[in-house]
């Protein structure tokens, strides 16, 4: 009926590109085809975690919308058939009616060997595929239906059961792809073979990401393999080499040189990386404004004055370094005054850090996003200044009271959301005082008990 009613509105609405239909029971047939009656011009559909999404709901979206340049049919409930078999005439279909289909999302849609291949042949201008958890792909499978689209720029696959190592035939199927852009292989078994291969061909990469599953690491590859690959593809923008355990302070200076076009690095998860490699990365790197390097090694090397050689870096906007149980207020007072243009910083578990946030806050004055979730020891009493542009404060599982809620309304006026789970300081007056003087405020959480 909702979809129905949207489709007679103005004829301004006629115009509307991109419809979501994410996180529903089941696709509504009938009012979507009114509405696709109306609205021919949709470019972009998402039907992501659909419970019941059925073969006839594929054929559906064929029928009404073969203008899609972008379709999202992610984790799915599907009520048979999980090794895709049942699905394969949808897929089809699919593939043959979007004939301007360039982006699609099947993460944990059960897609098998055959419907990948109409996939990838039919789709001309197909150009992005992002294929997480899709356990009836096999080697054979995927290789042959990389084969058929050459010009893909941007891969982002999952499968521990692929394998890529020398023998693969999936890595002379990659190595076609010479405009490959964006390379995601998370959870799959990665080997030095694979980074070696791809150095030789030089692909284009400005995305790599070839992060493990929770609870693996990697075996099949090794520093001496990231090192080649890096050497010879000098492009990356954005790396991710989070739960990794083979780099350490030294091999991340060797790496920093050939990555001079950085903007965005992982390295959370390395227990043999400390803190300075951060200063080495922001020095070397002149592009990168944002850092990930959460639960790394606990080791500390270097001194104060040793770190502060480094100088100013304004370029750095994101720090992420929750689960860092060395970090204090010292070490990231320092970090303050050496970034003093973040946007955003999360210490999620950082649980040494206390009064000294304050400092940080009067440093970095652009922050907008602060996370000290589960900082036992955090105070923000000291507080007794204006924090202009603080937007997202996440402030649960912490000691903070009502008093301190006094002092964040009266000095973070500019609050659009804020976290106060599990809270056992905070009472509703104190809640009350941030909805009054927060008048900006979108969303709050909290669970209290007086």
């Amino acid at each position: 009926m909702l979809l129905s009613k949207i489709s007679r509105f103005p004829l301004k609405l006629k115009q509307l590109r991109s419809l979501s239909l994410s996180n529903q029971n089941r696709i509504p047939t009938n009012g979507l085809r009114a509405f696709s009656q109306n609205i021919t011009n949709l470019t972009s559909l998402n039907c992501s975690h659909i419970r019941y999404l059925n073969t006839s709901d594929l054929f559906l979206i064929a029928e009404c919308f073969p203008l899609l340049e972008e379709l999202d049919l992610s984790h799915p409930f599907p009520l048979f058939h999980k090794n895709g078999s049942s699905y394969v005439d949808g897929v089809k279909a699919l593939s043959l009616a979007l004939i301007k289909l360039r982006k699609v999302n099947l993460s944990g849609f059960p897609i098998n060997d055959q419907s990948l291949f109409h996939l990838f042949n039919n789709g001309k201008y197909l150009d992005e595929v992002i294929m997480f958890w899709c356990y009836a792909i096999t080697d054979i499978g995927l290789a042959s239906a990389l084969r058929e689209r050459p010009t893909l720029r941007y891969l982002s696959f999952s499968n521990l059961k692929v394998k890529l190592f020398a023998t693969s035939p999936i890595i002379d199927s990659l190595m076609r792809l010479k405009g490959l852009t964006c390379l995601v292989l998370r959870c799959t078994n990665i080997s030095d073979e694979l980074l070696y291969s791809i150095a030789r061909e030089g692909l284009p990469l400005t995305t790599l990401d070839l992060r493990p599953c929770s609870g693996y690491s990697y075996k099949g590859f090794s520093y001496a393999g990231i090192f080649r690959l890096l050497s010879k593809c000098q492009r990356i923008q954005h790396l991710n080499l989070k739960g990794a355990d083979y780099l350490n302070d030294q091999h991340v200076v060797q790496l920093s040189s050939f990555l001079g076009d950085l903007v965005s690095i992982n390295l959370s998860g390395f227990r043999e990386i400390t803190y300075s490699t951060l200063f080495v990365l922001a020095k070397n790197c002149s592009s990168l404004s944002e850092i990930k390097m959460e639960r790394i090694g606990t080791y500390i090397v270097g001194n104060s004055d040793y770190i502060r050689e480094f100088g100013i870096y304004p370029q750095l906007k994101a720090l992420y370094l929750s689960d860092n149980s060395w970090l204090s207020d010292e070490i990231i007072i320092m970090f303050a005054s050496i970034f003093p243009n973040l946007l955003l910083l999360d210490l999620n578990s950082c649980d040494r850090i206390s009064e000294g946030i304050c400092q940080v806050l009067r440093k970095c004055c652009k922050l907008r996003h602060l996370n000290l979730a589960h900082c036992s020891r955090v105070k923000l009493l000291g507080m007794n200044f204006v924090v202009p542009n603080l937007e997202v404060l996440n402030l649960s599982y912490t000691e903070v009271d009502d008093e301190t809620l006094y002092l964040i309304s009266k000095n973070c006026s500019g609050l659009m959301k804020l976290q106060l789970y599990h809270c056992s300081g905070v009472t509703k007056n104190g809640v009350k005082c941030v909805l009054k003087n927060c008048r900006q405020l979108r969303e709050h959480g909290c669970i209290i008990s007086n």
